[in-house]
C-alpha cells in the first residue's frame, strides 16, 4: 500500500509541472540499447533529441497508466505535447517495459513493437530519437507509422492516418473520407509531400503557406476527431497554446457525419467551428434528435411535389457513378421530370445561372448541409399531403415575396406661409457655417503656432527640403566608436573613419573654426551634397548637436596624393634623419607611374572646371594641395574638402595655412588687398602639378646653388626645363629610370607649361580651370609661358 502511495505522490507533482520533466533526478540520454533493458515506467528515463527539442518514453495519462510516446519538450502537460504513440495510443500498466531481445527485437510489454534484424549494420541496434522527433530503431522508424499527427520534416506521402476516434481518415496524401466511405475532401492540385518548421506544406506540384509563415515554432499536422485536417502553431506567450494557422476545409458542415440520415447541417453564426442539425420540411427528428437523423412525417405515394430549399445539398449517395445524378438540362422542367420519373430519385439541385446544371439525389438522404457556397436550390421530393413550408428561403424570395409600398408626398397647405421660416432656416444654417469657420480658424492656428514652435526648438525649420540627410552625435559617436579612429588632420577638421548601420564606411570630418548659423551652414552643406562629379569625394549627411558641426563623407580607401608622391628624404637632410611627411604606412604605398600622374593631373583639373564653371553655384576650392587629392578605385582622384572655404574668412585661411606650414600653395593675392577669385585656385593646382612631376614638396630646395631665401621652385623648375633643357633633373627620382624621352616629353611639356602658365604672380595672367584641362588634354596649342615671379610666404 505504501510503494503505490507514494508512486501516485511523485505523479501529482509531476503533472504540477509546466513541461514534462518528471524531476531532478530525470536521467535522459540520446539512445536505448539492449544493455539498458529492461526499462520500466518508474525508472524516470527519457529519451531525448540532439536539440531537446523533442523527448520519448513512458508518458503517464492516469495515476497507473502510460503510453509509449513522443512528445514536444518545451511545450505544457495541459497543452496536449503528444505527436505519436506506440500500438495507436494504447496504454499500459506501471509494470509494464520496453526491452531490446537478443533476436533484435524492440518489445513493448512483451509484445512486438519493431523488429530491426532485417537492418544492415551488424551492431545490436538502437532506439534514438531524430531532432525532428522522429523515433528509429533499425529500420522501423514512427514516422513510417503515424497516428494522427504529422510533424515537420516528415514524409506525408507514404503514410495514412486516422483520427483518434477511428471515424476519420486521411489517405492518399490528399483525401479526406468518413467511415470509409466517399470522400468529401480533396487537395488541389496536388497531393501534399512534407511540411517545414517555418510554415510552408510542399505539394507535387507547389505549395502553400500557413498564416503564420516565417516563425520557426514547434507544428503539427493533426487529422481531429472533427473530421479536418489542421496545422497547430504552438505559440509560447504569457498564455501558451496551441494556434490553429491553416486548415483544409473552411466550412465545418461540408465534413461528413456531422449529422444523422436526412438532416441538415448548419454552421455557427459564431466564429468557432460549431455546427447544429435541423430536419428539412416534411420529416421529424429520431428519438436521439437531428444529430442521429430525421425520418419522414408522411411516406411518399403516387402524388408527390417538391419544396424548394435553397442552398441545401446533399453529398451523399447509393449510386456510385456521378454520371447518374448530374447532367446538363435544357430547363428546369426537365430536370423535375427527370427526377419525377425516378422512383430513386428523392429530390434533385437545379443553378438558375444559366448553365442547366441539375444533380438528383438518389437512394437515400446523407450528409446534408446548407452553404451559399453550393449557388443552387434543392427539390426535396414530398407526398403532396404534406403541410410543412420550406424553412430555406434565400434572399431571392424575400424579395419576391415582399409586399409593394406606394409611397406618396402630401401637398403644403394652401394658407402656409413659409418664408419668415425659410429665412430662419437660411440665417440659421448661415451662423452655424460661420461659428464653424471662425472655430476651425482659430484650431488651425493654434496648431500652426504649435508647430511651429516645435520646429524652432528642434531647428528643423531651417533644414531644406531634399537635402543631405542629418545624423544624431549619438549615430556618428556609435559609427566611428568614440571618435577612435583617427586617418587624417587638415586645416578645417579632423577626419575619423567610420561605418553605418547599413555597412557603409564613410570618413566623419569634425569642423573647427566655422563661422556663420544653423540656417547659414545647412544651407551651404545642402550646395555641398548637390555636387556630383566622378572626381569629388560625395557628402552623404551633416550633423549639428552639441556645439558640433560634423560633415559625412563616402571613404576612400586609397589614401591622400601626398602618401604615394613624397617617398624619399628632403635634399640636404642629413643621414637617417626623418622625412617631415614620411608616414609608416607610405613605404607601402605603390609608386605612380607617369600615365597615372597624367590622368590624375587631367581629374584634378576637370573637377576644379566643374566647381568654378559647371555647378549652379560658384564655388572656390581655396586649399588644394596633394592632402585634399584623394586616390580611389584604379588611382582616381577624388577632391575632397571643397566649398568648405566659405565657411571661413579670409583671414582665417591665411592663418590656418601658416599654422598648417604649407605655405607654398596659395595664391599671392591671400596677403594682398587684391580680390580673391577662380585664380587663386588656378595657382595651386598649377604647384600640385609641378609636384606630380618632380615627386617633392614646392619648398624643398632642389640642386641649386641659391640661398634658401632667394629659391622658388618654379622658377628652378622653369630654368631646368626651358633654359637648360634639363627635362630630367626635375622629374621623380623614382621613376626617373621609367622615363622614356619619345613616349613621355609631350606629356610632361604638356604638364610643366601649364603648370608654368598657372602659377604666374598676376591672376589675370593665369588661364581658366576649363582651359587648363583643355591644355592638359592636347585640344589646345600652349604658348611658350613666361618664367614665374618669385614669390613665398614664411612659416611659423
Amino acid at each position: 500500500m505504501a510503494p503505490n502511495f507514494l508512486f501516485l505522490c511523485l505523479f501529482l507533482s509531476f503533472l504540477s509541472l509546466t513541461h514534462f520533466s518528471i524531476s531532478q533526478n530525470t536521467v535522459s540520454s540520446t539512445s536505448f540499447n539492449a544493455s539498458d533493458s529492461p526499462w520500466l515506467p518508474n525508472q524516470n528515463r527519457i529519451l531525448l533529441s540532439p536539440n531537446s527539442n523533442f523527448s520519448a518514453g513512458f508518458f503517464p495519462i492516469s495515476s497507473d497508466r502510460y503510453t509509449f510516446s513522443v512528445w514536444f519538450t518545451n511545450v505544457p502537460l495541459k497543452d496536449d505535447p503528444v505527436v505519436w504513440s506506440a500500438n495507436s495510443g494504447s496504454s499500459v500498466t506501471g509494470s509494464a517495459s520496453i526491452v531490446i531481445s537478443s533476436k533484435g527485437e524492440l518489445l513493448l510489454n512483451n509484445s512486438l513493437l519493431a523488429n530491426a534484424s532485417s537492418t544492415s549494420n551488424s551492431a545490436s541496434p538502437v532506439l534514438s530519437l531524430s531532432d525532428d522527433g522522429n523515433l528509429s530503431f533499425g529500420d522501423w522508424n514512427s514516422f513510417d507509422d503515424p497516428t494522427d499527427i504529422v510533424l515537420p520534416n516528415q514524409n506525408i506521402s507514404a503514410i495514412k492516418l486516422l483520427s483518434r476516434d477511428k471515424r476519420f481518415r486521411f489517405v492518399d496524401s490528399r483525401s479526406l473520407s468518413f467511415n470509409s466511405s466517399s470522400d468529401y475532401y480533396y487537395a488541389t492540385p496536388s497531393p501534399l509531400e512534407s511540411m517545414d518548421s517555418l510554415g510552408k506544406v510542399n505539394m507535387t506540384n507547389g505549395a502553400f503557406l500557413t498564416s503564420d509563415y516565417g516563425e520557426n515554432r514547434p507544428r503539427k499536422m493533426v487529422l481531429g476527431n472533427d473530421g479536418n485536417l489542421k496545422i497547430y502553431s504552438f505559440i509560447p506567450d504569457q498564455k501558451p497554446q496551441w494556434v490553429e494557422v491553416w486548415l483544409a476545409i473552411w466550412e465545418p458542415c461540408k465534413i461528413q457525419g456531422k449529422c444523422g440520415p436526412s438532416a441538415i447541417c448548419l454552421p455557427s453564426t459564431g466564429i468557432n467551428d460549431s455546427t447544429s442539425c435541423v430536419c428539412p420540411p416534411g420529416f421529424k427528428q429520431n428519438q436521439g434528435g437531428p444529430q442521429q437523423g430525421c425520418v419522414r412525417k408522411t411516406e411518399l405515394t403516387n402524388s408527390i411535389k417538391f419544396l424548394k430549399l435553397d442552398y441545401v445539398n446533399y453529398t451523399g449517395s447509393n449510386v456510385e457513378s456521378m454520371d447518374a445524378r448530374n447532367f446538363s438540362a435544357r430547363n428546369f422542367s426537365i430536370c423535375e421530370s427527370k427526377c419525377k420519373e425516378n422512383s430513386q430519385c428523392l429530390g434533385f439541385g437545379y443553378k438558375y445561372d444559366g448553365s442547366g446544371f441539375c444533380s438528383m439525389v438518389l437512394g437515400e438522404l446523407r450528409y446534408g448541409y446548407w452553404s451559399p457556397g453550393t449557388e443552387a436550390s434543392l427539390f426535396l421530393k414530398v407526398d403532396r399531403s404534406e403541410t410543412d413550408a420550406s424553412n430555406f428561403t434565400g434572399m431571392t424570395e424575400v424579395m419576391q415575396t415582399s409586399c409593394p409600398v406606394r409611397i406618396s408626398l402630401p401637398l403644403p397647405p394652401k394658407d402656409s406661409n413659409s418664408t419668415a421660416r425659410n429665412i430662419a432656416i437660411i440665417c440659421t444654417l448661415f451662423a452655424a457655417e460661420l461659428i464653424s469657420g471662425v472655430a476651425f480658424f482659430w484650431s488651425f492656428i493654434k496648431r500652426y503656432i504649435k508647430y511651429r514652435d516645435m520646429a524652432t526648438t528642434l531647428g528643423l525649420e531651417f533644414l531644406p527640403a531634399g537635402g543631405p540627410k542629418r545624423f544624431s552625435y549619438a549615430e556618428l559617436k556609435t559609427a566611428t566608436k568614440d571618435f577612435s579612429n583617427l586617418i587624417g588632420r587638415g586645416g578645417f577638421g579632423d577626419v575619423y573613419k567610420g561605418e553605418l548601420p547599413d555597412h557603409r564606411v564613410v570618413a566623419v570630418k569634425c569642423l573647427k573654426n566655422v563661422t556663420g548659423g544653423d540656417r547659414e551652414f545647412w544651407a551651404e552643406v545642402t550646395i555641398i551634397a548637390r555636387m556630383h562629379h566622378l572626381n569629388l569625394v560625395r557628402l552623404w549627411g551633416f550633423c549639428t548637436e552639441k556645439g558640433q558641426r560634423i560633415l559625412v563623407y563616402e571613404y576612400i580607401p586609397g589614401g591622400s596624393l601626398d602618401k604615394y608622391l613624397f617617398r624619399r628624404p628632403r635634399a640636404g637632410s642629413k643621414k637617417g634623419e626623418a622625412h617631415p611627411d614620411s608616414d609608416p604606412k607610405t613605404a607601402q604605398k605603390p609608386i605612380l607611374d607617369w600615365n597615372i600622374r597624367y590622368r590624375i593631373a587631367l581629374g584634378v583639373a576637370r573637377s576644379i572646371a566643374y566647381l568654378h564653371e559647371e555647378c549652379l553655384e560658384w564655388v572656390l576650392h581655396c586649399d588644394i594641395k596633394p592632402e585634399n587629392i584623394l586616390l580611389g578605385d584604379d588611382f582616381c582622384p577624388k577632391i575632397s574638402d571643397f566649398g568648405l572655404a566659405k565657411l571661413r574668412k579670409k583671414e582665417d585661411m591665411v592663418t590656418m595655412s601658416r599654422r598648417r606650414g604649407t605655405p607654398g600653395y596659395m595664391a599671392p593675392e591671400w596677403i594682398t588687398t587684391d580680390p580673391i577669385t577662380s585664380k587663386a585656385d588656378v595657382y595651386s593646382f598649377g604647384m600640385v602639378l609641378l609636384e606630380l612631376v618632380s615627386g617633392v614638396r614646392n619648398f624643398e630646395i632642389q640642386g641649386s646653388l641659391l640661398n634658401s631665401e632667394e629659391w622658388y621652385f618654379p622658377g628652378w623648375a622653369f630654368d631646368k626645363m626651358f633654359k637648360e633643357m634639363k627635362p630630367e633633373d626635375i622629374l621623380d627620382c623614382e621613376i626617373k629610370q621609367l622615363y622614356d624621352s619619345r613616349a613621355h616629353f609631350n606629356m610632361i611639356n604638356r604638364m610643366v607649361k601649364t603648370a608654368m602658365w598657372c602659377l604666374q604672380d598676376r591672376p589675370e595672367l593665369r588661364p581658366t580651370m576649363g582651359k587648363v584641362a583643355k591644355m592638359l588634354e592636347g585640344t589646345v596649342e600652349i604658348s611658350e609661358p613666361k618664367k614665374p615671379t618669385v614669390f613665398f610666404l614664411g612659416g611659423e
